[in-house]
């Protein structure tokens, strides 16, 4: 008899989808959404309704080496930089899943200090 496996990337999945339900994007409120991988983090304002991405900031831009806190409030300033040079003010924060704490949270309060409102 097999035991079954957790699935962390289909548990995240689902949790995804469980937001994604409540949380789209439209053009005067796009979609702030973050996505953390093991070496970066990553973020995209996007609007759902026209399908663009208007703004995207990542470790990988910034040229961090690092994925830690730091890396993170420094890719929600960026993207904060970014969307206000696109003319977004106001988004919907889409955690994509994970956990809305450490480096998601991290981001996000360093968005909204830098002018980001969600």
């Amino acid at each position: 008899m097999a035991v079954k496996q957790f699935d962390r990337k289909a548990a995240r999945g689902k949790r995804h989808s469980r937001v994604r339900v409540q949380v789209s994007g439209t053009a005067e409120r796009p979609r702030l959404s973050v996505y953390r991988s093991l070496h970066h983090i990553y973020a995209q304002v996007i609007d759902d309704a026209a399908g663009k991405t208007l703004a995207s900031a990542s470790t990988v831009q910034l040229g961090g080496g690092r994925n830690d806190l730091e890396a993170a409030s420094a890719v929600g300033k960026a993207i904060a930089a970014s969307a206000s040079k696109a003319g977004v003010k106001t988004v919907v924060f889409d955690r994509g899943g994970f956990l809305y704490h450490g480096r998601i949270k991290a981001l996000a309060e360093a968005a909204r200090e830098a002018g980001l409102e969600f």
